[in-house]
């Protein structure tokens, strides 16, 4: 009898021992994989930076800022509810440096004086105006405004909400010029960040459909009239942590990428598009959360299926600045929202993904993001389950368990490191020590609970994406930003 039960649980014991120890096996092999492959997009990027910091004296800026032949920009900035801060950060984008550009309001709905603040700094006028229908919107027009004084190149459009995208497919049908930039209206955008990002427009106008730029973050930094004039560290360990994943994320991977010559996300924070191939896609989507990197990806689609020779390049340049949350509860509803709309963007765009016909974006960086971007909270959840359970069943070596997991974090952290160091070689924003040590702590720190805690928000987007549950887009608490009487002692300058 007790041989005869026995042997079922025997071989039930047996083939969950088998289960957990492949499932182990492959935890510890994509823990490596997923680090190994962010090496080595920083090291292709270093090599990019290398040649970026050569050609920087030649980069030609000062020319292209005269030239009559530099392309005109529409940039576009749609508003909601941002009557705080909307004329200042106006007065920021008329203030870039460029030959030729506008600026295209669209207040998506707002509700508390949007319109206002903006028709008192600017002196608006309520005019006739007939708005093109390139692009089908959601949300009408109800309203096109401009300065009574004429010379200022800024339209500010009213319009019922619609949301951001809809917003934005307004602000493209409104542009006049060529080249359409998009931004959020509370980026801190450097003096040049126009002509940074055109300049790929301009070395290459046949080819180039869009651009994008690096995105740093504005914690703790000095900001004085929309500029910011002074760049430092986050003074919290969640901002610093921060820092260390927008240098690798953002600024290095994307580098990476774009001179693999698969870029598939620009940052809906700047970007600049050629208008006629954004029109050309049907412009913003705005059932996706993730409108900006799904608009990217439909580029290349369009592209691939016309046999069309064509580019989308990252600028890997800090030239836009932005809040980033600075409370665990405001951080979780961001990437709760950001793995949402990568599952969205997935999903809608499934049949390029290990598809010939799209090359590189269907064969190399679409199956990466799937792999290594969608399904990395899956693993990283369940490495935290299995792994423990595969020690107290047997199925994997506690003495080799543990050294593999100081030899993992170390690995982790000389990733960070390296991210660290390749920008501060090829950027030295930070003019402190102490900034640099605090960058080196978010790495040390960001290992230890912090990326166990993004896997699981992470994990709870892709589950609303599968299940196409409401859209919540939560609020953004902005703690704001010093200014030259709020900056704290100085300390530790290094030449």
């Amino acid at each position: 009898m007790s041989v005869a039960t026995g042997e079922p649980w025997a071989s039930l014991l047996g083939a969950l021992h088998t289960v957990i120890t492949v499932c182990d096996s492959v935890v510890i092999v994509y823990f490596l994989a997923i680090n190994t492959s962010y090496l080595v997009l920083i090291l292709i990027a270093l090599g990019e930076f290398v040649r970026t910091l050569r050609r920087a004296p030649f980069a030609g800026h000062d020319e292209a800022a005269t030239s009559p032949l530099t392309p005109p920009v529409s940039v576009i900035m749609p508003a909601h509810n941002e009557a705080a801060g909307i004329a200042e950060a106006v007065r920021a984008m008329l203030l870039l440096r460029y030959p030729e550009f506008e600026v295209v309001v669209v207040d998506d709905g707002s509700i508390d004086g949007t319109l206002d603040a903006l028709r008192e700094a600017f002196d608006l006028a309520e005019v006739e105006y007939v708005v093109p229908d390139d692009i089908p919107v959601r949300g009408g027009v109800t309203s096109v405004h401009l300065p009574r004084g004429g010379p200022v190149r800024l339209v500010v459009a009213r319009k019922d909400n619609g949301g951001k995208a809809d917003a934005l497919n307004v602000g493209i049908n409104l542009a006049r010029y060529p080249l359409v930039c998009m931004v959020d209206a509370d980026s801190i955008l450097d003096s040049e960040a126009l002509l940074a990002v055109a300049k790929p427009f301009c070395d290459d106008p046949q080819r180039v459909v869009a651009s994008g730029g690096v995105v740093g973050l504005a914690n703790g930094c000095t900001v004085v009239a929309g500029r910011v004039v002074e760049a430092r560290v986050p003074p919290d360990l969640l901002g610093r942590v921060q820092v260390v994943e927008y240098l690798r994320a953002f600024l290095l991977g994307r580098t990476g990428w774009s001179k693999l010559g698969s870029l598939l996300i620009i940052a809906g924070a700047f970007g600049l598009f050629r208008k006629d191939a954004v029109v050309a896609v049907g412009g913003m989507d705005p059932d996706c959360i993730g409108e900006d990197a799904e608009l990217v990806i439909r580029l290349h689609k369009h592209m691939r299926e016309q046999g069309r020779d064509y580019r989308i390049v990252f600028v890997a340049e800090p030239i836009s600045w932005s809040e980033a949350p600075s409370k665990l509860k405001v951080l979780a509803h961001q990437r709760r929202r950001w793995h949402r709309g990568l599952t969205e963007i997935l999903l809608k765009h499934r049949r390029m993904i290990g598809n010939p016909r799209y090359g590189r974006i269907g064969l190399l960086a679409l199956p990466f993001y799937v792999v290594f971007e969608l399904l990395a909270p899956l693993v990283e959840l369940a490495g935290l389950v299995l792994v423990p359970l595969g020690v107290l069943m047997g199925a994997v070596n506690a003495d080799f368990l543990w050294r593999f997991l100081v030899v993992a974090y170390i690995y982790a952290v000389v990733v960070g490191m390296v991210s660290v160091a390749v920008e501060e070689y090829a950027f030295h924003r930070f003019t402190r020590w102490r900034d640099v040590w605090g960058g080196l702590v978010g790495v040390v720190a960001e290992n230890i609970g912090y990326r166990q805690l993004t896997a699981w928000w992470r994990l709870r987007g892709m589950w609303d994406g599968l299940r196409k549950s409401p859209q919540v887009w939560g609020a953004m608490t902005r703690a704001g930003f010093e200014s030259p009487g709020q900056v704290r002692e100085k300390g530790g300058d290094r030449v």
